[in-house]
């Protein structure tokens, strides 16, 4: 059985690739059995360049998740759906809901909670137990009252946080609680549907382990 990793680099590939590139064997991301222990991703956005420090021993499940994701290409062209100025930065729907389909399947496990929800840190979106998945979020201030409900930090912002609060909050909050994008229409039309009717939200450009070969 193929990997998730295999299966969205061909879904992506197929999606993307003109007459002359049919036959084209997709090429699977290299991901190491286990994760370093602490490692850096830098992100580079429609505002800049800033990077996360994720460091296993805070959410080992989570970590690790991440850096697949990450290898994966996963967060290339992401836009930030959800920009709640003074609460949160929100972002990891794929913009090929073909794409995003297989990875948002592949929930993970809870970590405990054992780092603070601080301003700067990095942490999954969740509905419940044990259902995150590609969506995460950057707590733009102190944001205590998640610490008691699951919310596992696994990193931080070290590098680029004027750039972070840079990123467009012109939408607010999603529907159905706001006038903002709707997650449900993203997953199903992807970015085209964020294109037509929220053009002026911010975009992952490339998101990429820090030390890592680029893919050709």
């Amino acid at each position: 059985m193929r990997s998730r990793i295999a299966i969205a680099l061909t879904l992506a590939l197929a999606s993307c690739s003109g007459p002359s590139e049919e036959k084209k064997a997709p090429r699977k991301a290299a991901v190491p059995e286990k994760p370093p222990g602490v490692y850096k991703v830098r992100f580079d956005t429609t505002k800049g360049p800033f990077v996360v420090e994720v460091t296993r021993a805070m959410a080992p499940h989570g970590a690790d998740h991440f850096f697949e994701l990450v290898q994966a290409r996963f967060y290339n062209g992401v836009r930030f759906h959800r920009v709640m100025r003074g609460f949160v930065c929100q972002f990891g729907i794929n913009g090929d809901p073909k794409v995003n389909q297989v990875w948002a399947l592949g929930a993970i496990p809870d970590d405990p909670v054992k780092q603070k929800n601080k301003k700067g840190t990095i942490t999954y979106a969740k509905l419940g137990p044990n259902s995150r998945a590609t969506q995460v979020f950057l707590n733009l201030r102190d944001n205590p009252e998640l610490d008691t409900t699951g919310f596992a930090p696994f990193g931080k912002v070290v590098e680029g946080w004027d750039v972070v609060e840079k990123l467009a909050f012109l939408y607010g909050e999603v529907k159905p609680r706001g006038s903002g994008p709707d997650p449900m229409k993203i997953e199903a039309q992807g970015n085209a549907y964020l294109d037509r009717e929220y053009p002026r939200l911010d975009a992952i450009k490339a998101a990429s382990i820090l030390g890592e070969t680029p893919a050709p």
